[in-house]
């Protein structure tokens, strides 16, 4: 019985698309991105590497699962991707409004407000729509047809998951830089706000 990965010149075509593929979809704008930007100007670079972690590890899990037949599931049972379309909805408004309320950072002060954590970030991305198109298309067009099928998925998704984290880095690099540029709590008020109506705007992409 084959096994692992078939490695010959088209499998590694295969998975050099697919690369490519990631890093058009992750540099490009959506919730993830845009929360990260909020939080890399609100906390720093170092505070938001948690977050940036999650996602990867997020879009991992995902994307395995989708490859095992996660995708199906929902197709039988509509009930359940509405639920998490639903839950996903109300946690990304949740999260414009702490957004859009939070402060301007004392940078004197060791301690300013909690950026997310690994497992928000994590499973955020099961109700994030375009964590979900990434994984489907992924699975769909890149995924060998032979070898054992948890493998290969667990390699592309890996692969994958590793190229995720320089592109969702830049955005968090974005919102850094952004912070020195601003200069008063009205600046921090304005960017925050707009920030968090970015991503309520995201519920819109979810409820489609």
């Amino acid at each position: 019985m084959e096994s692992g990965w078939n490695w010959t010149p088209e499998s590694l075509t295969l998975l050099g698309a697919a690369c490519l593929y990631m890093i058009s979809m992750t540099l490009t704008p959506g919730p993830n991105n845009i929360m990260l930007t909020a939080s890399g100007a609100n906390y720093g670079f170092r505070r938001t590497l948690p977050h940036i972690a999650g996602i990867s590890l997020g879009c991992l899990f995902l994307f395995v699962l989708l490859a095992l037949g996660l995708g199906k599931l929902f197709e039988q049972f509509p009930l359940l991707q509405t639920g998490l379309k639903l839950l996903g909805s109300l946690y990304l408004l949740w999260l414009a409004w702490k957004i859009a309320k939070a402060p301007p950072p004392v940078i004197d002060l060791e301690y300013q407000g909690r950026p997310l954590t690994w497992w928000q970030a994590a499973g955020f991305q099961f109700a994030n729509p375009k964590a979900w198109v990434m994984g489907i298309t992924l699975m769909a067009g890149f995924l060998p047809n032979q070898g054992q099928l948890l493998f290969n998925a667990l390699l592309l998704a890996g692969i994958s998951a590793l190229v995720v984290l320089p592109c969702i880095c830049l955005w968090a690099g974005l919102g850094t830089a952004v912070s020195r540029i601003l200069k008063s709590e009205n600046h921090w008020r304005w960017f925050n706000r707009g920030m968090g109506g970015m991503t309520a705007a995201c519920v819109v992409m979810i409820l489609q």
